[in-house]
């Protein structure tokens, strides 16, 4: 899929260590994620797959900073994140992590161009529009780039998440079930052009996804259930 060294992956871009997490209150509250340990080397691509309810969009909010476990670590880019506050968390997921969601999360009273200059501007680049004109270009967007949202289709609002997310060239990108608002044929438009964001910038890609074909794109495969990761099926062994 890329050209990264062993070496290179032995070095986990993402670390989780004996994550548990538990939502809601009182009687209401649900154990989502049990006894959760995984390693995700530098530049691997990772596909996270499971039933619905099975938690992998859970942990994806994890891996991003976006939810704190209870119990476990979590170490982003050599970073410990339960060692951060809400703001310094924040600052840090704008420099190294890249998010792109299912219902794509653009701001609806800024353009296609304001929408991904943010988190340039957020960093404090000096040529924010600059760069954001270039990733909207990327992405097939030259001409669109003075729309807003509620004018784009979904296709096209989702290739403006990407970019928004690539803008900032982050280690990691990380995608929950990026084309399950999206038909066959765009979601596949979709799908390469994370990958190629993917093997271009050298990126670590997490992807949730329910489709067994799309997680085959991926370098491995990590199938949960009830909240647990899965462990891999034995090898098959020729008579």
């Amino acid at each position: 899929m890329n050209d990264f060294s062993a070496r290179e992956r032995e070095q986990p871009a993402i670390a989780l260590a004996g994550v548990n997490l538990s939502l809601g209150r009182g009687t209401a509250r649900v154990h989502i994620l049990k006894d959760i340990t995984l390693h995700i080397g530098q530049g691997e691509a990772v596909g996270l797959l499971g039933p619905s309810g099975s938690g992998k969009s859970t942990l994806l909010m994890v891996m991003a900073g976006l939810e704190r476990p209870d119990t476990g670590t979590v170490t982003v880019a050599g970073t410990r994140l339960d060692d951060l506050d809400e703001d310094a968390l924040a600052r840090f997921r704008g420099r190294h992590v890249g998010i792109v969601f299912q219902s794509f999360h653009l701001i609806p009273t800024m353009t296609a161009l304001e929408n991904v200059a943010v988190p340039l501007e957020l960093a404090g680049a000096p040529d924010a529009a600059a760069r954001a004109e270039q990733e909207l270009a990327a992405v097939g967007l030259a001409d669109r780039m003075n729309h807003y949202p509620a004018e784009l289709s979904g296709g096209e609002q989702q290739r403006v998440a990407i970019a928004r997310a690539l803008a900032p060239n982050p280690a990691i990108l990380v995608a929950d079930e990026p084309t399950g608002n999206l038909d066959e044929a765009t979601g596949r438009g979709i799908v390469d052009l994370l990958f190629a964001g993917h093997v271009e910038r050298r990126t670590t890609l997490v992807l949730v996804t329910h489709d067994t074909a799309l997680a085959a794109r991926c370098d491995r495969v990590v199938r949960m259930r009830s909240g647990r990761i899965e462990a891999p099926a034995p090898a098959r062994v020729e008579a």
